[in-house]
């Protein structure tokens, strides 16, 4: 047999548990060290994730700004629907002009119900609502859960 059979590996074995000493004893204890000054120091890792933060607080004013639009948006449509929906308006309207018949009937139609009637107002009739579309979805369930 040769020498250089029993050489080599002995050789890449002896490389291996030098490497694994100096993680194990020197540069494992320079790592620790270096990653702890880096957590001393102020504000390292908003420095790192500044652009990160940036744009999930671009991002979050999108979507806060389009959620207030709609928000007041659909506030105000209600609100104009709610003051023509208001059965005491024609009566203000009447007391204001100073137009007491108006008045007194429009005050009698509302307590029996027949503001509607009088005041040119659609009367509250449920609509019927169009069918929804009841096609299944194509995402199955978690398997497991129902």
């Amino acid at each position: 047999m040769e020498l250089t059979q029993f050489v080599i590996p002995l050789f890449v074995a002896l490389e291996v548990v030098l490497i694994l000493a100096l993680y194990r004893y020197v540069l494992r204890d320079w790592i620790i060290q270096k990653w702890e000054e880096k957590m001393m120091e102020e504000g390292w890792l908003v420095l790192r994730l500044e652009p990160v933060i940036d744009e999930i607080e671009d991002r979050m004013h999108d979507k806060l700004q389009n959620f207030q639009d709609s928000f007041f948006g659909s506030v105000g449509a209600m609100t104009k629907r709610a003051q023509n929906l208001d059965p005491m308006k024609n009566v203000r309207k009447a007391a204001k002009d100073n137009d007491w018949t108006s008045l007194l009937v429009e005050y009698a139609a509302n307590k029996a119900g027949l503001g509607a009637v009088l005041g040119g107002k659609m009367p509250n009739i449920s609509q019927e609502q169009p069918p929804k579309d009841t096609t299944p979805s194509p995402i199955k369930g978690i398997k497991g859960l129902k």
